[in-house]
């Protein structure tokens, strides 16, 4: 019997085919001491981020080390408890399901991890390894099953006779393919990639940056799409989300943010990103001072205040409101209050 991946219907993003919305979420991690581990703080990680993802497109996540997307990230796919918030894919709020109520979204919700090595079973075959993900969902059997996992292998690159192989037989970029592949195995609505190519060579990055996207198309796929590196995520994210020290600070079209970024974060992110081409317009380079603050311990008002080369004296005191400043363009910045745009 010939098995053929079943084709999701191709979404078109509409104010209201939204897929993933985040509303409040925060994760924290307690900080125990003493002989009885008692709980002296919390490590904010994730402090009331709030953003939506339509149904078909790729919204990227980005911000420095430590700023808490891939705390972010881990949190919506529930491999972390969230602290509080909602997380609501697909009309429904999974944020306090119980396992067994979980269980039928871990179908729809997949994870790349940034490291292709340590993600997969070192002792386990490929095979294995992409059966699993069917054993637990009870889908396939016997010889259907052999022919799935081989179809899997052949949409993502590889030789659909390397099944019986081992992960340190394959490359670094082969071993994300096959990443990719157990992703896909169970025919889901949302990828979250986690730095997925991060620990790629350059030009391997891009064969698998244009496998994601050719998957997307293929399959009507949407993607959480986590990095660090700016020029990756503008080549395959519709919209981007800024996240610094547990918080968003600007979201924007893919196009809007690189035009004209708003957030004096934004901007000094995107100043440091090299010219991809002469006739690029030049950027001034913006360079902040100092390091990222303690997450067991942020700075009151704006987090972004002790760093900020345009902060103002109630930065220090007052948390700016997240919201819309234009069109589809969301800000947390007091730059952009209305008494502070009627002084202007």
């Amino acid at each position: 019997m010939s098995v053929q991946l079943t084709e999701k219907e191709k979404y078109t993003s509409t104010d209201n085919d939204v897929l993933l919305e985040i509303n409040g979420l925060k994760k924290y991690f307690p900080i125990k001491k003493g002989f009885f581990q008692r709980t002296v703080g919390n490590v904010k990680a994730v402090d009331g981020i709030t953003f939506s993802i339509k149904k078909g497109e790729t919204f990227g996540l980005v911000g420095e080390s430590g700023c808490g997307k891939s705390s972010a990230g881990r949190t919506i796919m529930r491999l972390y408890e969230p602290t509080e918030g909602q997380i609501i894919f697909d009309g429904k709020d999974i944020s306090k399901l119980k396992e067994r109520e979980l269980l039928k979204y871990r179908r729809d919700i997949q994870m790349v991890f940034q490291d292709p090595f340590s993600s997969l079973n070192p002792r386990k075959t490929v095979g294995a390894i992409l059966k699993e993900p069917l054993s637990v969902h009870g889908l396939y059997k016997g010889k259907e099953r052999q022919e799935y996992i081989e179809k899997l292998m052949g949409k993502v690159g590889l030789n659909p006779s390397y099944t019986n192989r081992y992960p340190h037989e394959f490359s670094g970029g082969q071993r994300q393919r096959i990443g990719i592949a157990r992703a896909l195995a169970l025919n889901p609505k949302l990828i979250i990639g986690d730095e997925p190519v991060s620990a790629l060579d350059v030009s391997v990055q891009s064969q698998v940056l244009n496998l994601m996207k050719d998957l997307q198309e293929e399959f009507g796929l949407t993607y959480l799409f986590i990095a660090h590196d700016l020029g990756v995520v503008k080549h395959i994210s519709d919209r981007i989300g800024v996240m610094y020290l547990g918080n968003m600070m600007e979201i924007a079209s893919k196009h809007d943010l690189y035009a004209e970024p708003l957030h004096p974060y934004s901007q000094a992110l995107l100043s440091a990103v090299p010219k991809s081409h002469p006739s690029e317009r030049k950027r001034e380079r913006v360079i902040l001072k100092g390091d990222i603050p303690n997450p067991s311990n942020p700075p009151t008002g704006c987090v972004f205040h002790t760093r900020c080369p345009k902060a103002m004296d109630h930065c220090k005191v007052d948390i700016p409101e997240f919201r819309e400043v234009r069109k589809d363009r969301f800000v947390a910045c007091h730059l952009y209050n209305d008494d502070v745009l009627e002084a202007k």
